[in-house]
């Protein structure tokens, strides 16, 4: 739905439940396309959060896996003097 800015001051209630239901409501001006309305998206409540974060968290827990310890990984390439052989 296209509405000249002149129009919708007196009809702005109508129009933000409009976009609120979901309808594309662009204001113009002198023919061109300057505003659009859209809903804002509500926000996760801070437990809805924490519930998502403890799922990842059990999610990660299991992925990953103990491998050998980096700084055992290339003792090889020294001698038993600590130099490079």
């Amino acid at each position: 739905m296209r509405v000249p800015v002149s129009d919708a001051r007196n009809k702005l209630s109508e129009l933000v439940r409009r976009a609120e239901a979901g309808e594309e409501v662009v204001l113009t001006r002198y023919g061109r396309a300057t505003v659009a309305l859209i809903p804002v998206r509500s926000r996760r409540d801070r437990e809805a959060r924490r519930a998502v974060i403890a799922s990842m968290r059990t999610a990660a827990a299991g992925k990953g896996a103990a491998g050998a310890s980096a700084a055992r990984s290339q003792d090889f390439l020294y001698g038993d003097s600590g130099l490079p052989e």
